[in-house]
């Protein structure tokens, strides 16, 4: 076994990505060397390209992006079983220590000295090669994309997003902006059996995906008030009076203030609020009062724990479609390009990928 170097995409300052060759090194004994195929440009990776920061996590020095990860595997450590070389693998991205409280509780994604892929100052996977725990190395069937392997992370938030809802057959849900992991989450709804999900958004281009891959009602907030929109389908749906109308889970996905207002107040009373995404102000105003009234449950997500397998299986069998959120593609050699392009074009793109191989 030996050495790999590995042309490397690294953000140096604030919009500037430049190239390095790294010596990836050969894996230790519970390591898997991944020869990179697919990179998804996720949010948080433009948001470090063009501002430097994300809450606590600044970026200090050079950093390499991207965490949405696919590969075929070019090299295991002397103890690997799991996979072996020439399998495709998909990467979770973040590693825990396996040894705290809520580590051996299953909760590993509150880990205080969690790893993970492009958040500073731990380095991320734009690079033709990657070395990574083989127990957050996962094989992928042929019938998987290279693409949809990548974008089983954002899925996974989404599967977790469902499983932290409680979403259970024949609920209603509501999906409260529709990019890349609203989504996702409209898909693992759909796959734990809620039967009215209504997706909410600005842009009609998203919607149409969010309709695509499973939203069975749309609403643009541009065109009026979408609170009353979900209240009204509701109510009629459930038989209920207006004042009892509104669904059984809401997720906030778009990290906005306006959308985050709307999670708290789209539940039903007994109802539940998923926050997915977070508002850019850790500080804001809510009407916590209407919310308790009502008895809504309040829920957070960070991450996800334990969803690649099923995120996996999903993928798998057919019960999601990833591959319709890759709406542009770009070369290796014009990662640059990607990042401009995906902070520019918003509004008009919704997943996209870099080829590496």
């Amino acid at each position: 076994m030996t050495h790999q170097t590995s042309r490397t995409s690294v953000l140096t300052g604030h919009r500037t990505l430049g190239w390095e060759t790294r010596d990836v090194g050969q894996p230790g004994p519970h390591e898997v060397r991944v020869r990179v195929r697919r990179i998804g440009v996720c949010g948080s990776d433009v948001h470090y390209y063009t501002h430097g920061r994300i809450g606590k996590f600044v970026v200090e020095g050079p950093l390499v992006l991207g965490h949405e990860v696919s590969g075929v595997v070019d090299a295991v450590g002397e103890h690997v079983q799991r996979v072996k070389p020439g399998d495709r693998v998909a990467l979770e991205p973040g590693v825990p220590c396996r040894r705290c409280t809520y580590c051996k509780t299953g909760a590993y994604n509150l880990c205080p000295d969690m790893t993970f892929m492009a958040t500073p100052p731990v380095d991320g996977a734009l690079s033709e090669y990657v070395l990574w725990p083989d127990d957050f190395v996962f094989p992928v069937p042929d019938t998987v994309s290279d693409d949809a392997a990548a974008l089983l992370e954002p899925l996974a938030v989404g599967v977790w997003a469902a499983r932290k809802g409680d979403v259970r057959p024949g609920h209603s849900v509501a999906v409260l902006g529709a990019g890349p992991i609203g989504c996702t989450t409209v898909m693992a709804a759909k796959a734990a059996g809620a039967t009215t999900i209504i997706a909410v958004d600005l842009e009609d281009f998203r919607l149409d995906l969010a309709r695509q891959v499973g939203a069975t009602h749309t609403f643009n907030a541009r065109s009026g008030d979408a609170l009353a929109f979900i209240r009204e389908l509701c109510a009629r749906r459930d038989g209920l009076p207006l004042s009892h109308g509104g669904v059984d889970v809401a997720f906030e996905t778009a990290g906005s203030l306006p959308t985050t207002r709307l999670t708290m107040a789209a539940p039903k009373p007994g109802g539940v609020a998923v926050l997915v995404g977070l508002p850019p102000d850790p500080e804001v105003s809510l009407d916590i009062v209407g919310a308790a009234s009502r008895e809504v449950t309040l829920r957070g997500v960070f991450r996800y724990a334990n969803c690649y397998p099923a995120a996996v299986e999903l993928v798998a069998g057919g019960s999601v479609t990833l591959d319709a959120l890759v709406t542009h593609r770009y070369a290796f050699d014009h990662t640059p390009e990607a990042f401009e392009f995906a902070d520019r074009e918003k509004k008009t793109s919704m997943k996209v990928m870099i080829d590496v191989s």
